[in-house]
């Protein structure tokens, strides 16, 4: 029996990346656009086919999300922030809402979204975690953004018919 095997492609040629970063602990989101952008660049994506767009916090993060998708100019999008366990439910309530919100904009918009929106107890693991979060979204995003090219349907190149 044969195993039809896609292979990861990490090669970020031509491809446009958009990117919504929180500035609620923004030290957070500051740190891993920096590692996420450079391990782009690494992968090949140009600086200037990157999109940034900074919103006030987490739950944010979607709304902005779609507005990007909704432009149908992006191989795959990236969401970037921080949310530091306080004394209240409050950080349960943003964790699980900007989540959700975050994989719901992939999935009705048909694009990959990378979720690099750290959930710490602490400052402290969330400092141990900014840089290699940035790397890990840029690299999911790369590789996800090349998967889905992998599956466009021979509709997506139907050409209109002429008059």
């Amino acid at each position: 029996m044969a195993v039809d095997i896609i292979p990861t492609k990490l090669d970020g040629t031509d491809l446009r990346i958009g990117i919504v970063v929180a500035r609620f602990n923004e030290y957070a989101g500051r740190g891993e656009f920096d590692a996420c952008l450079d391990e782009l660049k690494k992968l090949g994506v140009l600086e200037e086919d990157v999109t940034k767009v900074s919103v006030p916090g987490a739950l944010e993060i979607p709304f902005a999300l779609q507005k990007l998708a909704q432009t149908d100019e992006y191989d795959a999008l990236i969401a970037l922030g921080a949310v530091i366990r306080g004394e209240t439910y409050h950080f349960e309530l943003v964790s699980n809402e900007s989540g959700a919100g975050i994989s719901r904009v992939a999935l009705d918009y048909d694009i990959p979204v990378a979720n690099g929106v750290l959930t710490t107890e602490n400052d402290e693991q969330c400092e141990e975690r900014i840089d290699m979060k940035g790397r890990d979204c840029a690299r999911c995003a790369v590789e996800m953004a090349n998967l889905a090219k992998e599956f466009v349907s021979e509709e997506d190149f139907e050409e209109e018919p002429e008059d």
